[in-house]
């Protein structure tokens, strides 16, 4: 049992700072660059989407976001391929989603 008023060695997180600059450095190494789609490969995520949205199927939607890639189930309530966004209702949290379509790297139906 610790005596009252003794605090726990933590040699890791001794200084705030430094575990922050710690998280950084780690998370700086495993970010990817965005992959680059091709015509076609674009061409056919706005074919799924306009799909999903039209048939209120669900989706895997594969985005970039700050260097990584992040897959989410959900369903398309609006594209707007002339405006580059399309809003998405995730399965977790049903939050609507704003998100450039850009930003996009796979969709596929669920």
């Amino acid at each position: 049992m610790e005596p009252r008023g003794m605090k726990k060695w933590r040699p890791f997180a001794t200084m705030p700072e430094q575990y922050t600059g710690l998280k950084e450095v780690i998370n700086k190494q495993l970010e990817v660059d965005q992959p680059v789609l091709t015509e076609e490969q674009m061409e056919q995520i706005n074919f799924t989407l306009i799909e999903a949205l039209h048939t209120n199927k669900q989706v895997y939607l594969t985005y970039y976001k700050k260097g990584q890639c992040i897959t989410e189930t959900g369903f398309i309530q609006f594209v707007d391929s002339l405006g580059n966004l399309f809003i998405f209702i995730d399965n977790v949290f049903e939050l609507k989603n704003k998100m450039r379509l850009s930003e996009l790297i796979d969709v596929r139906l669920a």
